[in-house]
């Protein structure tokens, strides 16, 4: 069953983009982002109740920039275009775009000059996110201005075909009016219900999965954490015993993960299967000290155990995954030009073949959505609330080449840190807290004697969804404690650092 209400955002590449679904998404409509050239002919199969076009890190007036196809303000569907969006409205339907004369970055305040649709409830004057060096210097036949900043059009729209632009960010939070705006594109001029909520996608997930495996077998790579969980849950809904979990040990797990995840798994009544391939793993780390490299070894090795698995079990056709969105964007550029940060192990570590189908029933949302529909499917706590640990585990947190004497070290460092983190009652306020041991030896002083030992770096990152984050400061006593008990239990460290850099620039991993 397909939503009743649907928007389709296209993608040109802004790190806003997927701010703008998670406004509409809040709003409980349901959207999904495209890339900028999807098919025209894929986007009329859809339940279409409005466009937007999103914003982007290029100029409309360079001659490689993204370009929909034009049919999509054909559609008769509104469309709203947010800033390289409204640009691009504009001069694609005869209108005019120049370089600005003065760029606008940041906090803007902008001036209604008529009634608008869009704009209804918006004070007279208010305070919107500016970010673009262009601006639209000439309207297509039959738009109007409906607000101005001091250096150009801030809100236009064409109310017969009910093509709307916005020249600022209505998404982010510093956009004083930017929910009531969207809100007034959903509902006012869409005629949006508020039907979807994670229930009802669900719903939609279970009746679609069903669908895809009809009488086939399934297994799903599940990792301990909230994502796989929550989709092997998903899919057990689905179709019942014809899934099989399998939980590896890939040798990169933190300190007696192994056996107290698999207790917790008792829990639940997937089919789980522990799978030891600890020294596969390592034996094809041995040596590798590039990030990219380390994230498509373990990837591809993944896939490997579990087709071995898979051949162990009989007939299996599938493969679950617990992916997200923000692993997919970080990853490869599937939906329109934006970054690739690095290869996640469950997207872009993937080999060109494989012999399992995938199904990724989470692959649309955010870790906190996730987190609540986790809870919603009645999945306990100790999952829910266990903070995000990498798919390619301590492999990332290792520095280098991975060896077992530094994985001890790792090890031990990081459980005094999650120790003394949850002592002090922050663990499930923190959305990660971790060591990191660094391929830097220091000059120490220990028992009067010198030493030259290893750094270990402590991270503790705050975030909503994974796509930004922000250091965390620690009370200094937490902080003493963590370092005190590091340099005094794990031999091999003398000094310990704490990170202070938030995402972006950094990521809060460290490979």
């Amino acid at each position: 069953m397909k939503p009743r209400h649907e928007i389709l955002i296209l993608d040109f590449g802004s790190q806003y983009t997927q701010l703008i679904a998670r406004r509409i998404r809040e709003s409980r409509v349901y959207c999904q982002i495209v890339p900028f050239n999807v098919s025209l002919d894929a986007v009329r199969q859809r339940p279409l109740s409005g466009v937007v076009l999103s914003g982007g890190p290029m100029s409309v007036l360079h001659p490689d920039s993204p370009v929909c196809d034009p049919g999509v303000f054909e559609l008769g569907v509104p469309v709203l275009g947010i800033c390289y969006g409204l640009q691009l409205t504009a001069q694609l339907l005869g209108g005019e775009v120049r370089q600005g004369t003065c760029r606008e970055y940041g906090r803007a305040a902008i001036r209604r000059v008529g009634p608008s649709p869009l704009l209804d409830g918006v004070p007279e004057e208010t305070v919107v996110w500016m970010s673009h060096g262009d601006d639209v210097r000439r309207l297509p036949p039959g738009f109007q201005v409906a607000a101005v900043s001091n250096q150009a059009v801030a809100a236009a729209e064409h109310p017969d075909r009910r093509w709307y632009g916005l020249q600022f960010h209505p998404e982010v939070a510093h956009t004083r009016e930017g929910t009531r705006i969207l809100r007034n594109f959903l509902f006012t001029i869409c005629g949006c219900r508020r039907s979807w909520s994670l229930a009802s996608f669900a719903g939609e997930q279970v009746r679609r999965i069903r669908n895809q495996v009809g009488d086939g077998q399934v297994i799903c790579a599940l990792s301990g954490g909230v994502d796989s969980t929550v989709a092997a849950t998903l899919v057990h809904q689905a179709v019942g015993r014809q899934q099989r979990c399998l939980f590896v040990d890939n040798g990169l797990l933190r300190q007696a993960e192994f056996t107290a995840v698999l207790e917790r798994y008792r829990q639940l009544a997937l089919n789980v299967v522990p799978v030891d391939a600890a020294r596969r793993f390592l034996d094809a780390l041995a040596g590798v000290a590039d990030p990219e490299a380390k994230r498509k070894i373990i990837g591809q090795l993944f896939i490997e155990v579990f087709e071995a698995e898979a051949r162990k079990l009989g007939r299996v056709d599938f493969l679950v995954q617990g992916t997200l969105y923000p692993d997919v964007i970080e990853s490869v550029s599937v939906r329109g030009p934006s970054a690739v940060i690095k290869s996640h192990h469950n997207v872009g570590g993937l080999p060109d073949r494989m012999n399992l189908k995938l199904i990724e029933p989470l692959r649309e949302l955010f870790k906190d959505e996730v987190r609540r529909l986790g809870r919603r499917l009645g999945i306990p706590d100790t999952f829910i609330q266990r903070q995000p640990f990498p798919g390619p585990g301590l492999a990332v947190r290792h520095l280098g080449p991975v060896t077992p004497e530094g994985l001890d070290i790792l090890r031990r460092a990081d459980g005094i840190v999650l120790d003394e983190i949850r002592a002090a009652g922050l663990y499930t306020k923190l959305w990660q807290s971790f060591a990191v041991l660094l391929p830097v030896r220091s000059v120490g002083v220990m028992g009067d004697e010198r030493t030259y030992e290893y750094t270990v770096a402590v991270r503790a990152v705050k975030s909503e969804d994974g796509m930004t984050a922000d250091w965390v400061r620690l009370p200094y006593a937490v902080l003493e404690r963590i370092s005190t008990r590091i340099v005094n239990e794990v031999h091999g460290v003398n000094r310990v650092v704490y990170d202070i850099s938030a995402k972006p620039p950094s990521t809060i991993e460290w490979e």
